[in-house]
This record gives structure tokens, C-alpha cells and sequence, in this order.
């Protein structure tokens, strides 16, 4: 391009569109906004809640709520594969020739009507690999609250020739990309282009990255923070706690509710000025669910109106939670935002029966039982409460059980049943009791864990009565790495063939749909490179090919990847690595 374009002309341009904006100086403006935008944050604030796009801070999958893609141009692609483990790809292919401030990728998020946006963090990675000619190049940028408002961007005639980011790390911290408080408004923009310093002037072709994109940025994840200025309504207000003039048992209250933007969420019970309840009336099959991971507090969801704008409540209390007496009671109706409207504000008198005299305590567990006892429970390879071990390796856990007394070692609970439970490291997942042991006649006791086992936190327990509360308990957590195996055939190839690679990935539960490997690449003493991203089927098997685009003589090494997810106990692993020869 020629030197004026290249030197730029204002402070305030974004990259050329149709319309006619500046695209040299948007160049450098993106350029400029990039370095204020690190270390910015929202201020948290009453009345905000988070949504989070396609990936959560944690890695789990999310919607893409509030986005929308667009493409102009021969193979100019908006692609969204956050479904599968992917991401908002906005894409120009290499193999056409682009024509300059014309052919243009891009996702856009639109703030919902009556919500602003308080701050944005966004995950990018992506690369501007098609070039430049005389006139033209190849970009992606990131832009707010307007495409001409650029924070970050790579333009290879920049120098942005091998982009930017990590694509094989989703979340890693070279991509990511706070939002400057000053972009903050009704959208944000994802795009990829050809522009030049005059209108018809053509990018390149023939020049792109592994992938065949000529200029392509991937938005991973996103963090939206929002604010609702007006909040829910409640009407039509009855059941017992509203009138009755004595409660007991469970009481209920009635009341119709709507909120005109994130909708209905939570009925909040507070006793003398301390919340005691607070219920989600209606789900929304998932939607109106607080998923968490904030760290500012406020409560993150996935959908941009995840609750029902309109709901009638019917929602019950347990006065035998609050002792008998006169009590100030007020029931709220929130929306996701934390605006809150009352319900009911008045004084009850909480009348239940008093419970009976508890019975006799059941007999003891084990000879010397003690509410004093002490449990000693460690695994038998380390002394630290966590292990760390492959798949399939059977590990042992050992301990003792002793009453005060007998000299520094206590005396020993012989024939005690110690309780056991674990609770598999996924989402969701719940402790599930399994057959613990019994104490011998010094107090000791074993648990061999068979092979197989998944990630889990287990916990020892022992109560001095038999059915009693525990008096005493251990916990230890088992890491387990994944399981996974590859083959390749044929190990020796040349240009323009395939090799094919096919495995197992043990253990389970499997995520609903499988569970998504990574397969990387690297020459002899090289990092390993993601070159394609699968899903196992059923019990774990996979399949893949991948055909080989450039000549050798050439070594290379393979090797699958099985990273951590939410949603499968298991812990990062590679398999073992396969090396082929290209001649």
C-alpha cells in the first residue's frame, strides 16, 4: 500500500466498510486500543448479572445468545461450532481472490432492549495469513460499540504475519481481550476482511494458513457483564404466610410476578433481617439457573432473558426452620440482575408442635467406641490427602481408629464399620456410598480401590453410635489422568495420501454426545500443533484421517490429546506418541 495509507489520517476511524470509513487509521486506532484494553474490568454494581458465550471461565460448553453472523463475499464464512467444542469463526478462504473493503466476515453481539453492557472480556485467537498486495491486506479485528471503534486487531501489513493468540488453549491468557470501558455499548463486532487504501483494489489468494483461511479470527468464549435498570413486579399476593395470623408447618405464599427483561428468578425468604430461603420457582428447564464461576459476585447465566418474564408463584416455607415465637418475615421476588420487589413484609407467630425427646442412642460401633475418636486415613503410596496416578492402577488406602488414652497412640476401636463414601469429580455429580471397611483388633483398617476408577473425593467416616452423626472424618482426593491410546497406518506416507488413526479413550460416564480429543502434531524436538478437533463414539472409540498437503522426506510425530471438561471425572492426558515418515 501506498505511504499515506500506510501512515494513517485520524484518531477515530475503523477499518473501511462500504460506507466509506478510514482504513489505515482504524488500523492504528486498533492498534493504540489494544494497549489500553489490558488490565481494564468492569465495576461490579447493583443490578448486573453475567452471560457467558460459547465457553464458560471454566471450559464448559455454552450458547451463543445475542450473536449473529454475516459474510460477504466468495468464501467468506461465519461459522459457529461452539456446539462442539469450537468456536465464532469469522473467515476469509484462500483459495479466491478478495476484493478490498468488500469482502468481510463477521459476529455480531447485540445488548438486549432496556440492558447495558458494564464490561466485556473476550477470547480470541486468529491470524491474518493470506498476506498483502500492493494496495491490499488481509485483517481481523475486534470493534465496539461500532465496527470503526477498533481495540484490538491484526493486520499482516502491520506486521501481524503469524497472528495472534493460542489456538491450541482456548482460555490461555494470550487470548485474551478486555473490552475498554469507553467501547462499551449495544454491540460488539468479530471480523475478518481484505482492505485496501482504494475501493476494488484485491487481496491475494493461494496464501492462507493450515486451515485455508487467508484471514480468520476465533472468538472462544466471551464474558458479558449487563445491567437492568428496571426490575420485577409482584401482584395478586396470598397463601398462609401473607394472612394467616399463626404458621406451621410448611406455609406458603402466592403472588403473581413479571420483570420486563432477564425475567422471574428467585422468591427470597429473610427471618429478622437474615435470608433463610431463597427458591427458583421455575427453571425454565435450565435456562433461569445461576451456572456461577463470577469472581465479582453477581450471578452468570447463559441465555440473555434466561427466566420467564411472566410467572405465577407458588412457593412454600419451613417454619420448623425458625423457632417458635413472633418473627419479622420478608419475602422478595428477584430478576437475574438482583433487582428485587416485596412480596410480603409483616410480623407472623410461628406456633409448631415442640418435637419429642430423641430416643435412646443405638448401640456402639466397635469395642472402646468414642465420641472422642480419632481416624487416620492416608493413601499407602504418599502421605499427601491427594494422588495423582494413571488410568487403570489399583491404589490402596490405609488407616487406623483409636478412643483417647493407651499412651501417645490412643487405644485402639477394634470391629468398628467405617463409612465410605465418593463423589466423582464431573458437574452434577453426587457421593455415592460404597462398602467401607472394618477396624481389627488394633484399630487398623484397609480399602483397595479397583482399577478404573475415575476422579473422586472420598471421605472416611466414623459415628460412635451405629446410624448416629459422624464424630470424626477424613477426606482424600484421587486424581486420575485419562486413558487414551492411539494407532496410526500407514507409518510411512507421501503427499497427497492419508493416514488414518483410530483409538479408545477409557473410562466413563462419556459426555452426552462424546467426549472431544485433540490430535496434534510435531516434528522431532518441535512443539506439538492441534491440527484437527473429534469426538469419540460409543465406549470411547474415535476415528480420523488426515492427508498430507506439502512433499517431504519429513518425520513426524502424533499424538492425541484428552483435555479436562466439567463433564468427564478424568484428568488431562495425552496418548502415547506414533511416528510416520513422509518420503
Amino acid at each position: 500500500m501506498g505511504a499515506d495509507a500506510r501512515r494513517g489520517s485520524g484518531t477515530d476511524a475503523g477499518p473501511r466498510t462500504r460506507t466509506g470509513r478510514s482504513q489505515s487509521s482504524a488500523w492504528m486506532v486498533g492498534l493504540a486500543s489494544l494497549a489500553l484494553a489490558v488490565g481494564a474490568s468492569g465495576v461490579a454494581s447493583a443490578g448486573e448479572y453475567h452471560v457467558y458465550s460459547c465457553r464458560t471461565p471454566s471450559g464448559e460448553r455454552a450458547p451463543t445468545d445475542g450473536w449473529t453472523g454475516s459474510a460477504e463475499g466468495a468464501e467468506d464464512k461465519a461459522i459457529d461450532t461452539c456446539r462442539t467444542g469450537g468456536a465464532l469463526t469469522a473467515a476469509l478462504g484462500d483459495g479466491a481472490t478478495h476484493i478490498g473493503n468488500l469482502d468481510t466476515a463477521t459476529w455480531m453481539f447485540s445488548v438486549p432492549t432496556g440492558d447495558t453492557m458494564t464490561g466485556a472480556t473476550l477470547w480470541r485467537a486468529g491470524d491474518a495469513a493470506g498476506g498483502e498486495s500492493v494496495n491490499a491486506t488481509y485483517q481481523f479485528w475486534l470493534a465496539a460499540p461500532n465496527q470503526s471503534k477498533v481495540f484490538d486487531s491484526c493486520v499482516y501489513q502491520f506486521g501481524c504475519t503469524v497472528g495472534v493468540g493460542n489456538p491450541a488453549q482456548p482460555l490461555s491468557t494470550s487470548n485474551r481481550v478486555v473490552v475498554p470501558s469507553a467501547d462499551l455499548g449495544a454491540h460488539t463486532y468479530s471480523n475478518a476482511s481484505c482492505e485496501s487504501s482504494f475501493s476494488g483494489e484485491e487481496c491475494p489468494k493461494g496464501q492462507g494458513d493450515a486451515n485455508g483461511y487467508a484471514a480468520v479470527v476465533y472468538l472462544y468464549a466471551a464474558d458479558l457483564t449487563l445491567e437492568q435498570a428496571e426490575g420485577p413486579k409482584a401482584s395478586n399476593v396470598g397463601g398462609e404466610l401473607a394472612s394467616a395470623t399463626a404458621v406451621s408447618g410448611m406455609s406458603d405464599v402466592t403472588f403473581d410476578a413479571t420483570d420486563p427483561g432477564a425475567g422471574v428468578w428467585e422468591t427470597t425468604f429473610s427471618i429478622d433481617g437474615r435470608v433463610v430461603q431463597s427458591t427458583v420457582p421455575n427453571e425454565a428447564s435450565g435456562r433461569c439457573r445461576d451456572v456461577g464461576q463470577t469472581s465479582d459476585g453477581l450471578p452468570a447465566f447463559l441465555y440473555l432473558q434466561p427466566c420467564p418474564q411472566t410467572e405465577s408463584v407458588d412457593v412454600p416455607f419451613d417454619t420448623a426452620a425458625v423457632g417458635n415465637g413472633q418473627h419479622h418475615l420478608v419475602v422478595n421476588v428477584l430478576d437475574p440482575a438482583g433487582n428485587s420487589a416485596p412480596v410480603i413484609d409483616r410480623e407472623i407467630d410461628v406456633d409448631n408442635p415442640i418435637p419429642p425427646v430423641p430416643p435412646t442412642p443405638p448401640r456402639p460401633n466397635g469395642t472402646n467406641a468414642s465420641a472422642q475418636a480419632t481416624l487416620a486415613a492416608r493413601w499407602a503410596s504418599t502421605t499427601k490427602p491427594r494422588l495423582t496416578r494413571p488410568w487403570g492402577k489399583r491404589e490402596t488406602i490405609t488407616g487406623r481408629l483409636t478412643a483417647p488414652g493407651g499412651g501417645a497412640g490412643g487405644i485402639p476401636i477394634a470391629g468398628a464399620a467405617i463409612d465410605l463414601s465418593a463423589t466423582p469429580q464431573y458437574s452434577g455429580a453426587k457421593p455415592l456410598a460404597i462398602a467401607g471397611p472394618r477396624t481389627g483388633p488394633d484399630g487398623r483398617f484397609t480399602v483397595s480401590l479397583p482399577r478404573g476408577e475415575s476422579s473422586r473425593t472420598l471421605r472416611l467416616s466414623y459415628s460412635a453410635y451405629l446410624g448416629a452423626q459422624p464424630v470424626a472424618e477424613r477426606t482424600l482426593t484421587l486424581g486420575v489422568k485419562a486413558g487414551v491410546r492411539l494407532s496410526v497406518a500407514p507409518r510411512t506416507t507421501s503427499v497427497g495420501r492419508s493416514i488414518f488413526f483410530k483409538g479408545v479413550l477409557r473410562g466413563a460416564p462419556l459426555p452426552a454426545g462424546g467426549k472431544q480429543l485433540v490430535l496434534e502434531a510435531r516434528a522431532p524436538g518441535g512443539g506439538w500443533i492441534e491440527f484437527d478437533v473429534i469426538h469419540t463414539a460409543a465406549r470411547g472409540r474415535y476415528h480420523a484421517r488426515y492427508r498430507f498437503k506439502f512433499p517431504g522426506p519429513e518425520r513426524y510425530q502424533f499424538r492425541v490429546l484428552c483435555k479436562q471438561e466439567a463433564d468427564f471425572p478424568f484428568l488431562e492426558a495425552s496418548s502415547n506418541v506414533v511416528g510416520v515418515l513422509e518420503r
